[in-house]
């Protein structure tokens, strides 16, 4: 019989999701060396190679690409088991995995988790931020529980509950204060600033603006909205935020900001997610609602529009 132990197969699928040893030793939390010699010893006891090893990236041999699928199956099933024991228990108790992406986290996180830890005190919240594609992917794979995130993602698999709307408000150099707030047509015309690809904000901002991804556009992709507000401030041209982060992005920035009109105007949908077949749904409606108490203390939310 052919003995590994569910440790390995973590370390294995982190390896395989981020295509580097040291990358995934490190979202493991453990030293490159220690994750490569458990690499080794699944591979020995396998009998086979699960990884073609080269200078900077690792890929996946043909057997450890289906080796992969079932691993995390596995991992999967192992997760929901603990889930099981947890919602037996009938509260949360141990870990909550959170998934938060990056244009929430830095302006909802502060209440969310004072909210989440007075009614939880025993819990270990545990948060990870980063874009919607992946936080669907760790969620799939049983390594988060749930994740805050724009609305809809449209998975089949998961359970969207929303919390909020918010509006998208223009930022703009600070001596455009008085000047007539563009129509979305003579937006369309402006230099937009955007987040880099693979932000859904990204995608959101080009839709209300009636651009094509595809169109060559003038301008500056940025990895933050700090980034881009700043460069606003610069002259450089004007961007959208949602409206949670205009108190902490504009702060330093010589920029004004102005609602946009339109019917519908620019909002965005917040919620939360989780997979349908996790044993602590139950317990994550309950999350959801403190992640919407914290939200409440903001007078920008409002209730999901119907």
């Amino acid at each position: 019989m052919t003995n590994f132990t569910l440790k390995q197969l973590r370390y294995f699928e982190a390896v395989a999701r981020h295509g580097h040893f040291g990358r995934a030793a490190e979202a493991c939390a453990i030293s490159q060396p220690a994750l490569s010699a458990q690499i080794a010893a699944l591979e020995a006891a396998l009998g086979l190679q699960l990884f073609e090893r080269g200078p900077r990236q690792v890929r996946l041999t043909a057997f450890g690409d289906m080796f992969a699928q079932r691993a995390r199956d596995i991992l999967r099933g192992a997760e929901e088991l603990a889930d099981m024991a947890r919602s037996a228990r009938n509260q949360l108790i141990g870990r909550l995995r959170l998934g938060v992406i990056p244009t929430i986290a830095p302006y909802l996180l502060p209440g969310v988790i004072g909210h989440i830890t007075a009614s939880h005190p025993d819990i270990d919240l545990m948060v990870r931020e980063t874009m919607t594609h992946k936080l669907i992917e760790e969620l799939a794979a049983g390594s988060l529980d749930c994740a805050i995130v724009a609305l809809p993602v449209s998975e089949p698999s998961l359970t969207e509950v929303a919390l909020f709307d918010e509006a998208m408000v223009l930022v703009r150099p600070a001596q455009d204060a008085r000047r007539p707030v563009p129509d979305m047509d003579a937006l369309a015309q402006m230099k937009l600033l955007l987040l880099e690809e693979g932000h859904c904000f990204r995608d959101q901002a080009l839709s209300f603006c009636a651009r094509r991804n595809t169109l060559p556009r003038e301008g500056l992709d940025g990895s933050s909205l700090t980034t881009l507000v700043q460069m606003v401030g610069a002259g450089i041209g004007v961007t959208l935020i949602p409206e949670m982060a205009v108190p902490v992005e504009t702060r330093s920035a010589d920029v004004s900001i102005a609602r946009l009109g339109g019917n519908p105007a620019p909002r965005r949908t917040v919620g939360m997610v989780w997979r349908k077949s996790s044993a602590l749904s139950g317990q994550l409606e309950g999350i959801a609602g403190l992640v919407r108490d914290a939200a409440a203390a903001h007078e920008a939310f409002t209730a999901p529009t119907e």
